[in-house]
């Protein structure tokens, strides 16, 4: 036979198939709605061994990986047809339901704030992008932030949580987690750092140069230059240029932005000197209570896979891929005194009101050892 007879004859196999599994799938319907009423999980994996077992005696033994990979791919399509059909119950669902019941609430023009560092800080700026009228308080550390709105001092608090050069802000997921509060909206800033000094200052006669750790890894390659300067890291950048005007010193220098240079009466020795020009922060904004506004469409995550179990990332990735989700962020990090387990934070794009999305999260929070919903909103660019 030739090509194009020996592909006729994949054509009317691949035929048989489409609709073998059409049929599945109406029993695959069938199943869902068997399950509904004994309220019995979609997963079952004693199940799915027996099949993959069965299965597999088949065909050649060469073959039977791969056999098994397409049935593992049967599966997790069944099981996100059953997902958008099922319903699925858990503590973050609930949560979920009670928040959806108020409606999608209105975005406030006005509010109270909390940022870390001081007037000047990047914080502040996203937070008045995000507000048309923001009253904004300024702590010292992130940790100052939660605790202004943990106590209701501020309503709502304004962090980064990820720069496009340095990565993510860990130190920020992990205080999301411990006081268990969501992200209502974030703002994606543009960064542009420069080099500012006092007036008369000269760029060769500089010895320190402060910054934030954050600003001065994105000014890494430009840093390089002052061989004979200290690299001073400061709790912001806002609190750097601070430090400078105050020291009144004509050998220092701050890492920081042109609002900066502005408030504290500094000027600008260089502008733009970060390594890379698409150099952007994002800022969430956060709060104590699960709320959804009316342009939500963003949903992150963090959450943990089982250990020692093959396939689980490439599991949990078709679970999305299968109900046609779009993930725009997966990031991992080793969990601090564990033996080679990892955090994953996920974004993805997608409407919290879908049921299917929903089961999706409850499923997630039933069946990972740590699961943290961190929000459902809309994003500013």
């Amino acid at each position: 036979m030739d090509l194009s007879q020996i592909r006729e004859q994949i054509d009317v196999i691949d035929d048989k198939i489409a609709s073998l599994y059409g049929e599945r799938m109406k029993l695959v319907n069938m199943v869902s709605e068997a399950k509904k009423q004994t309220g019995k999980a979609v997963n079952d994996p004693e199940r799915e061994k027996k099949i993959l077992l069965r299965v597999t005696e088949k065909v050649d033994e060469s073959e039977q990986v791969y056999l098994k990979r397409v049935f593992e791919t049967i599966f997790e399509t069944s099981k996100a047809y059953q997902t958008m059909h099922a319903e699925y119950h858990s503590l973050i669902g609930e949560k979920i339901k009670l928040a959806l019941e108020k409606g999608e609430l209105k975005f406030p023009v006005k509010a109270k704030v909390a940022c870390q560092g001081v007037a000047g800080a990047y914080s502040g700026i996203a937070t008045d992008k995000l507000f048309e009228l923001a009253d904004i308080t300024y702590f010292k550390n992130f940790d100052g932030v939660f605790q202004a709105v943990e106590k209701g001092f501020c309503k709502y608090g304004v962090l980064p949580i990820e720069n496009s050069s340095a990565g993510s802000v860990n130190q920020v997921y992990d205080l999301m987690k411990e006081h268990k509060f969501y992200i209502v909206r974030s703002v994606r800033l543009s960064i542009s750092h420069n080099l500012i000094a006092n007036k008369d200052v000269k760029k060769e006669d500089i010895k320190e140069i402060y910054s934030h750790e954050q600003a001065l890894s994105q000014c890494k390659k430009y840093l390089e230059q002052f061989k004979n300067a200290q690299i001073i890291a400061c709790p912001n950048t806002a609190v750097a240029s601070k430090m400078v005007a105050e020291s009144g010193r004509k050998d220092v220098a701050a890492i920081s932005s042109r609002e900066c240079a502005d408030l504290y009466g500094l000027k600008l020795l260089e502008t733009n000197v970060q390594d890379s020009d698409n150099n952007y922060t994002r800022f969430i904004l956060i709060t104590k209570e699960m709320e959804f506004y009316s342009d939500a469409n963003k949903i992150s995550i963090m959450t943990t896979l089982p250990q020692n179990a093959p396939g689980s990332l490439n599991k949990l990735l078709a679970k999305f891929s299968n109900l046609g989700i779009n993930l725009t962020k997966l990031e991992s990090r080793p969990i601090v005194g564990s033996s080679f387990e990892f955090m994953f934070y996920f974004d993805f794009n997608c409407d919290i009101k879908e049921k299917g999305v929903q089961n999706l999260l409850c499923e997630l929070d039933n069946s990972t050892e740590q699961f943290t919903f961190l929000g459902a909103y809309g994003e500013i660019v």
